[in-house]
């Protein structure tokens, strides 16, 4: 089973890409996945979590990912010891960050940095990163394939919203297969 816990704040679409990750593994390459948020205080800005869980057979634990192979973080101002509790020992943290330098909780981690802010704003207008961290870890990963994300985005978005938002995925795939 692969394990992906998602943080970030209300409005980055923590859960969307949760979501978008989920339909990809299981309408288009005939996986299992169950994707759901974990909400504190519902407000933009207010940290959020959300989980995905694929596999090759049901999945029946619909409970908190307590231990996960891949940490999506949206916003590095999130990172601290607790945040990173669970990851299990060769896992990868998939992190937004314009920063040269890399938060010391995460010395001798397997980090995966792109600058999705930048990405979003420069396609979509606005800060929203998750379908840019999205294309990260896929491209990072390889747990499902960048056309099957694609179509996950087409069959979720309307039409408009869906070309920008397959641009983003595009744009940070090729970043980080690029390096």
């Amino acid at each position: 089973m692969i394990r992906v816990r998602w943080l970030g704040r209300g409005g980055q679409g923590s859960f969307t890409a949760s979501r978008l990750l989920g339909k990809a593994a299981s309408i288009y390459e005939g996986k299992y996945a169950l994707a759901f948020p974990s909400f504190g205080p519902e407000r933009r800005g207010a940290p959020v979590l959300a989980f995905t869980r694929i596999d090759d057979k049901k999945i029946t634990d619909r409970s908190e990912i307590p231990e996960y192979e891949y940490l999506v973080v949206m916003d590095d101002t999130l990172i601290n010891e607790n945040s990173i509790q669970g990851l299990i020992y060769g896992g990868s943290i998939v992190l937004n960050s314009s920063s040269s330098s890399l938060n010391p909780v995460l010395k001798g981690l397997n980090v995966i940095k792109i600058d999705a802010t930048s990405i979003a704003l420069n396609i979509l207008g606005q800060p929203i990163t998750n379908t840019a961290m999205l294309g990260a870890l896929i491209a990072a990963s390889g747990m499902v394939s960048l056309e099957s994300v694609l179509n996950s985005i087409d069959n979720e978005m309307k039409p408009v919203v869906a070309e920008k938002n397959k641009q983003i995925v595009q744009k940070a795939y090729s970043m980080i297969r690029g390096r």
